[in-house]
């Protein structure tokens, strides 16, 4: 089973609007019984990014942690939702 974790900056307010969204996407398209969902705060979570296969983030996280995170910010304003849903796609099926 797959682990995606969607992280805000205090776990609660943002990451409920886009785990949402996710989780909606994912059944739509045949992920649902594939994926664990996993929600917390991007202070608590930077340190096991390593622990999920798809991180989605709806906040800045450090440079070295960029290519690790998909940017979840358009979840919430509409705006290139398609590009991150492939890229949840990419990561799933990698």
């Amino acid at each position: 089973m797959k682990k995606l974790l969607v992280m805000c900056g205090s776990g609660i307010a943002t990451s409920t609007v886009v785990s949402g969204k996710i989780r909606s996407w994912l059944q739509e398209n045949g992920y649902g019984n594939q994926v664990e969902m996993h929600q917390g705060k991007v202070a608590d979570e930077l340190n096991k990014l390593d622990n999920y296969d798809v991180v989605i983030s709806t906040t800045i996280v450090p440079d070295k942690y960029q290519d690790q995170v998909i940017n979840g910010v358009g979840l919430l304003t509409g705006r290139d939702t398609d590009k991150i849903y492939q890229a949840v796609d990419e990561k799933l099926k990698g």
